[in-house]
């Protein structure tokens, strides 16, 4: 009998709870942790319509990378889309469980995942935490260098976006590659200092993409878009251990951006 403790010291085996940053909500968020597990759905966000996937699909426990609460609540009225997701899930048993920044900063999370869809090799953690292998963002190389133009299509592609954002082309070759999932603009600098051609990240500020500086290629491919891939790495860290547990993948996009033309 698999419980939910169970998965969770997984999970957190494998992203420790620890390397999680001081404003963030790792972990169980909703539910007892001997509740034994019927399936799991894994997806990016755990939204209302999330919740009726799981209830649709039987599975009682959702594994998410952003965290349905960050900070504590204070009422519970269904107003919210907050409290509409915790009010459903706990009417229905269904706990909820969150890998966030601490999945961010292992070297074998997101960024690694998003590093694997782009084909780079002798990947490293670009800003060390406790050592080389935990840390903020990820840089490697290019099998072969691409120009600018080339490399756009080729993230365009891997990451199965149709639009970025992106500063001024400077007329170079691609070969180092640096990148962040989610909002990782604070390691611009970081990439500049690695000599990085090009840094991929979301959520660029306008001003923010200034202090590319004519110094690097700087591409925002959207939050979403760049963690997208990965509750691929919540299938692999789990699928091996409970072969005998349904884990689904999510279906319904909760990207809350959308693109007109």
């Amino acid at each position: 009998m698999t419980k939910i403790k169970d998965i969770s010291e997984s999970l957190e085996e494998f992203a420790p709870l620890r390397l999680q940053e001081n404003y963030d909500n790792a972990g169980l968020i909703l539910g007892n942790p001997e509740t034994e597990v019927n399936a799991i759905l894994f997806c990016l966000d755990s939204t209302e319509d999330v919740i009726d996937e799981a209830i649709q699909k039987k599975c009682n426990l959702v594994i998410a990378h952003h965290p349905i609460i960050f900070a504590g609540l204070k009422k519970i009225q269904n107003q919210h889309y907050v409290e509409k997701t915790i009010r459903k899930a706990i009417k229905n048993d269904i706990a909820i469980y969150a890998s966030h920044t601490n999945l961010d900063n292992v070297y074998l999370g997101v960024n690694n995942k998003i590093a694997e869809k782009l084909d780079l090799i002798n990947t490293k953690i670009l800003r060390a935490k406790e050592d080389d292998s935990t840390g903020a963002g990820l840089i490697g190389e290019l099998k072969e260098s691409l120009r600018e133009s080339e490399f756009l299509k080729k993230v365009k592609k891997a990451m199965s976006v149709e639009v970025l954002r992106h500063s001024d082309f400077l007329e170079r070759k691609i070969k180092k590659v640096a990148l962040c999932g989610g909002a990782g603009s604070f390691l611009i600098k970081d990439a500049i200092l690695a000599n990085a051609d090009a840094f991929i990240t979301g959520d660029v500020k306008y001003h923010e993409f200034f202090e590319a500086n004519s110094e690097i290629f700087l591409m925002d491919i959207g939050h979403y878009e760049s963690e997208q891939f990965t509750i691929e790495i919540f299938h692999k860290v789990l699928s091996g251990k409970f072969p005998n547990i349904a884990l689904q993948f999510s279906e319904v996009n909760t990207n809350p951006i959308n693109y007109s033309t």
